[in-house]
């Protein structure tokens, strides 16, 4: 994960008397730390890396500073929600070998909203799908997404409720896609009404409203995944947690594993091998996995055509990727009329 040195953190600093005195005791560390380093992230706004000059520990702090916009759907600041979030899921007991989740540290409000959470030292998902493209080391994504496909399986059955599935939400969330689209993007108004006509044929469908709902990692991207050794699996970035279809997370991750493989050879199925592969070993940890398979493919284009209208609103997105991107989307939506 790229990040940029910044410097020392200055002594007089409120975050450094924080990290000492508050974040440091519960890592077990011998005496108070002298100082800290400090990093940047340089893909990810408000993020950074806190390295013990004594290189006793490492530390995440991810900030939201006063004044700006809360992401919609929240009633509280991003940061302050994944701790809780956090805490939750490790109260459940669901950070247990071979997966480990971000252990939250600290939650200071005073503090421009800061959220210390433990570094979790691995390989992001993102880099082992580039070397699977790049370097042909296809066997090794494979079983990194047999274990990713473990650990959702585990989340979602495990945080499975009683209510069923409200379609409502995703149909929002569409719609501002498509909006973001247009007035960003400078989609057309006739090509914002298709995607609206496909996402009513969705809506329409009984079996997009039937399943349970189950607690979603809500972000599941390559990015916020890491792996390790064997079948470790590292979960963090989870402000955006929520109740919803399981597919929504699977659907997440397979449009991004077509959208890295698309954008890189120009081939829409270059990645089907690996979702395929993805979406089985997920159903492997139903009684049923046939059905299960069956389910949860035939709910998958929606979430999947909705995950590459999201790539696609992106500011770094060239106009004709971004146009490749729509039409494998439509395709996708178009798939239940």
């Amino acid at each position: 994960m790229a990040k940029r040195y910044l410097g020392h953190l200055p002594p007089g600093d409120p975050l450094d008397g924080y990290l000492r005195f508050d974040i440091a005791p519960q890592l077990a560390v011998r005496g108070t730390p002298s100082g800290f380093r400090v990093f940047q992230f340089v893909y990810s706004r408000d993020v950074y890396l806190y390295e013990e000059i004594g290189g006793a520990f490492l530390v995440v702090g991810k900030f939201f500073p006063p004044g700006r916009r809360w992401p919609p759907g929240l009633v509280r600041p991003p940061t302050e929600t994944e701790f809780q979030n956090l805490t939750y899921l490790h109260r459940q007991g669901l950070n247990e070998s071979p997966f480990r989740i971000a252990r939250p540290l600290g939650y200071n409000p005073w503090l421009h909203n800061a959220l210390i959470v433990e570094y979790l030292e691995g390989q992001l998902l993102s880099e082992v799908i580039d070397q699977a493209i790049l370097n042909n080391r296809r066997g090794r994504l494979f079983r990194k997404l047999s274990a990713i496909a473990e650990f959702l399986a585990l989340l979602h059955n495990r945080m499975a409720g009683d209510r069923t599935v409200d379609f409502g939400h995703p149909y929002e969330y569409t719609g501002r896609l498509v909006e973001s689209l247009v007035q960003k993007r400078g989609m057309t108004r006739s090509e914002a009404d298709e995607l609206y006509q496909l996402r009513e044929n969705w809506r329409n469908q009984t079996f997009m409203w039937e399943d349970r709902r189950v607690i979603v990692h809500g972000d599941a991207t390559p990015s916020n995944f890491k792996v390790g050794p064997g079948r470790q699996v590292m979960i963090f970035d989870l402000e955006r947690m929520m109740w919803a279809d399981r597919v929504f997370d699977l659907g997440r991750l397979s449009g991004e594993l077509k959208h890295f493989f698309m954008q890189v050879t120009g081939d829409r199925w270059a990645a089907e091998p690996f979702i395929g592969h993805f979406l089985w070993e997920y159903c492997g940890y139903f009684p049923e996995r046939q059905e299960a398979f069956r389910s949860v493919t035939r709910r998958l284009p929606f979430y999947l055509g909705i995950t590459l209208l999201r790539i696609a609103r992106n500011s770094w997105i060239d106009s004709n990727y971004r146009r490749q991107l729509l039409e494998e989307a439509k395709e996708n939506l178009r798939t239940v009329t």
